[in-house]
């Protein structure tokens, strides 16, 4: 690859040690040890995903990446976890790079991770959120807007991503609709020092995603996705299926039994003890303003995504996706993914140049 315009070594390299601006997110089920370790190889920044593993998977996780490759990478968290102390004390013994959380952790736990010399990255969804982290002295944020997948809020990247930008002074990462190398460029002519990227990684060959699931993804269009509150009570940007069209119908009657059910499967799944999923859920209830009905559905996403994205189940899981799903069309490596988009960001921007 020819040598990196200086545009393209922003902030966020600098913070995090890496030589793109592109950070791959962790994506429950899909985002392992294998998918992190070929994003960080290639130059950008892999994170593990650990909602859905146990800490003893986490451990296994991370030493797996420390085989695969030498470079940085994090680790994302739910920072209500019953151990959460505990998975911190792991990541800074094995020198963990970053630190990401889908929700804002309390500042002690950011002051805990900051000492011990780990960058911490929450994602954001609004303005006021962005600034609020910032002065709690987070190292960057992922602001992600409306079209990305999994929980996502109503402002499209187009609106929130300079807002952001224009309110806080630390690195900012567009997420939600970017793919390819003009994306990238996007991101920073609105101000932002990278991307990070879910679905075109998880349509990749290091996916553990099944291979027929992936082709089906590579079906869908722009508009074959859906936003759902159906599935665990909060937003969830999800594949359009028909199970997705029978949970956007279904009511309370029908929804809080298949959420108890889910339950009972996620505690046999993960091995925690009844008393810890209670206070998983009091401090979900507490730290993100949920309903108790609310909390009981969140037992709905574990399982009805890994019925999809590890058993292969299309027809009776769930599918998280953003709607950049409609414009990606293979399945390389993801060091192809990588370099794909750095030769046409550099193509973009000294086309850009020579514009008189």
């Amino acid at each position: 690859m020819s040598a990196l315009p200086a545009a393209l070594h922003t902030a966020a390299c600098d913070v995090f040690g890496i030589e793109y601006p592109i950070v791959q997110t962790g994506m429950g089920w899909v985002a392992g040890a294998r998918l992190a370790a070929a994003t960080s190889s290639a130059g950008g920044l892999g994170i593990i995903a650990s909602a859905t593993l146990n800490y003893d998977e986490l451990a296994r996780a991370i030493a797996g990446v420390k085989d695969r490759t030498d470079r940085p990478f994090g680790v994302n968290l739910r920072a209500d976890a019953d151990d959460i102390d505990e998975r911190l004390d792991l990541m800074i013994r094995e020198q963990v790079k970053v630190a990401s959380f889908a929700l804002a952790p309390q500042e002690a736990l950011i002051k805990k991770l900051k000492d011990a010399g780990v960058c911490v990255v929450p994602s954001v969804g609004a303005r006021r959120h962005a600034e609020k982290v910032a002065a709690w002295g987070v190292d960057a944020v992922i602001c992600q807007g409306g079209e990305g997948g999994g929980h996502t809020g109503p402002v499209p990247t187009t609106l929130l991503l300079p807002q952001v930008c224009d309110s806080v002074d630390i690195p900012v990462l567009g997420a939600g609709g970017f793919f390819d190398g003009r994306g990238l460029v996007a991101a920073l002519a609105y101000g932002a020092a990278g991307i990070a990227m879910g679905t075109r990684f998880l349509l990749t060959q290091e996916s553990t995603v099944p291979d027929a699931v992936k082709r089906y993804y590579l079906t869908k269009s722009v508009t074959d996705t859906v936003v759902t509150t159906k599935v665990d009570g909060m937003p969830h940007r999800v594949l359009r299926t028909e199970l997705v069209d029978r949970l956007e119908h279904s009511g309370a009657a029908t929804s809080l039994p298949r959420a108890i059910k889910n339950a009972f499967g996620f505690r046999r799944f993960s091995g925690l003890s009844w008393k810890a999923m209670l206070s998983e859920g009091v401090a979900m209830k507490r730290h993100n303003e949920m309903t108790w009905a609310q909390v009981l559905m969140a037992a709905n996403t574990p399982m009805l995504l890994k019925a999809a994205l590890v058993d292969g189940h299309v027809d009776s899981g769930v599918m998280a996706s953003g709607q950049a799903v409609g414009v990606i069309d293979d399945l390389p490596t993801v060091a192809d993914v990588i370099h794909r988009i750095v030769s046409e960001a550099t193509s973009t921007l000294a086309r850009l140049e020579s514009c008189p």
